[in-house]
């Protein structure tokens, strides 16, 4: 059985966010699978999805940090050639390829399967704030109705 549907995040500035909650709200379709497979898909090319810390914000400040240091604003307009969106424009691109799109979390007994620490991030890398869609697809087997 497949359900599919199509989800606008909350507007949001550069940052990295904690979305499980607003997942399993937006989606209580879940609950209705035994067992399955979550996919989750950003249509977007300068924001990102990942499963990671889900208790302590400073790993969230840290990831932010990291991936500024690993691929630098362009705040002189020279270490890009793609400037048309702005100069934090391009930095978004490259860091929304290193960590990706989409993700895919189990299903189990009506619930994400996720490990105790885990969480759903929502990465935003861009300044300004930007609505972003996010395809949320589910294949399983639902629960009998007995």
């Amino acid at each position: 059985m497949w359900t599919q549907k199509t989800l606008t995040l909350p507007s949001k500035s550069r940052g990295s966010y904690l979305i499980t909650n607003i997942i399993e709200k937006e989606i209580p379709e879940i609950k209705s699978y035994r067992t399955g497979l979550l996919n989750l898909f950003i249509q977007h090319t300068s924001c990102a999805l990942s499963l990671n810390e889900n208790w302590d914000e400073d790993v969230r400040i840290d990831m932010n940090d990291a991936l500024d240091r690993i691929v630098p604003e362009d705040h002189k307009g020279c270490l890009y050639r793609h400037k048309d969106e702005g100069l934090d424009d391009m930095p978004a691109h490259v860091k929304s390829a290193l960590i990706g799109a989409s993700i895919n979390i189990p299903i189990q007994n009506g619930a994400l399967a996720l490990g105790t620490w885990q969480g759903i991030w929502y990465l935003e890398f861009r300044s300004a704030r930007h609505q972003r869609r996010l395809m949320a697809t589910i294949q399983g087997e639902k629960m009998s109705s007995d």
